[in-house]
């Protein structure tokens, strides 16, 4: 006779890792959004440096040069992104799976593998579309890492972006490039309160964050970006759970995140995007 052996589930579920998100270390938002969906910029332009006239004998009316109106445009910002999710946990499954199915855990574990990750994915490939360097794919490799990092880092100073602040995002794949570079020497030297926000390094002054492949375009190499650069609001994120709603016997959960990123046209010089060659 056969004998079905007895099976226990224990009240554990097998998480999958997913890291916290790191976009606040490369954007900012800096505008209010409150009741507006759109935002419109202002980008003011100069005026050029003349001789100045002592005698007053040229052509001009004015011996500070020749009198031109500023070019005043304006850079409009939209937030396209309005995402939701909802679903649904019945009471006996809540009660008949040890409590594995609770709505809090659930909500969290959402965030957490769905919304986060998709928020960032959107955010750096903005960044990467917008960047104001953008070099053709290249081979990357432990010799020439350095000094295409370097490269970047010479377009930017050349642009006058501030270098306080500036933040290298790499992949695994160049970041262990950079371990095994000889000419690169990484200090990790870093605060506790920059490795809880993401930061595992820092090199020539740059705080050094790592990003899985999945949360960047195909092919992405490095990038070396100042958080002016790029605005990133979340209009809205509104997570909530419902116990018995008419209905249902149990907890429904619903979210909504609306949210957006935007490059900065007068500012799109401080973000330097290297694409790697695929191998």
């Amino acid at each position: 006779m056969a004998i079905e052996l007895a099976t226990k589930y224990l009240p554990y579920v097998d998480e999958i890792f997913k890291a916290e998100s790191k976009k606040s270390l490369l954007t900012n938002d800096d505008f209010d959004w409150t009741g507006a969906h759109t935002i419109k910029v202002y980008k003011i332009g100069t005026a050029p440096m003349n001789d100045y006239d002592r005698a007053g004998t040229g052509e001009n009316a004015s011996r500070y040069g020749k009198i031109t109106d500023l070019e005043a445009t304006t850079q409009t910002m939209l937030v396209t992104k309005d995402r939701s999710f909802t679903f649904v946990i019945d009471k006996l499954d809540s009660n008949e799976t040890g409590g594995a199915l609770e709505a809090a855990t659930a909500l969290a574990r959402q965030l957490r593998e769905v919304v986060i990750p998709e928020v960032d994915e959107y955010t750096y490939r903005k960044m990467c579309e917008g960047a104001g360097t953008k070099p053709a794919a290249k081979t990357l490799d432990s010799t020439n890492i350095y000094n295409e990092i370097i490269s970047a880092t010479t377009v930017l100073d050349d642009n006058e972006v501030n270098e306080a602040g500036r933040v290298l995002l790499v992949v695994p794949a160049v970041y262990q490039m950079m371990k095994d570079s000889e000419k690169i020497v990484l200090n990790t030297n870093i605060g506790d309160d920059l490795r809880q926000h993401g930061v595992i390094s820092n090199l020539d002054g740059m705080n050094v964050v790592k990003v899985s492949s999945k949360r960047v375009p195909k092919n992405f190499g490095f990038m070396v970006a100042h958080p002016c650069a790029t605005v990133a609001p979340t209009k809205l994120a509104d997570y909530r759970t419902h116990q018995d709603p008419p209905g249902i016997s149990g907890t429904l959960t619903e979210g909504r995140i609306s949210y957006d990123a935007h490059v900065l046209d007068n500012k799109k010089m401080a973000i330097y995007y290297q694409e790697r060659q695929p191998s």
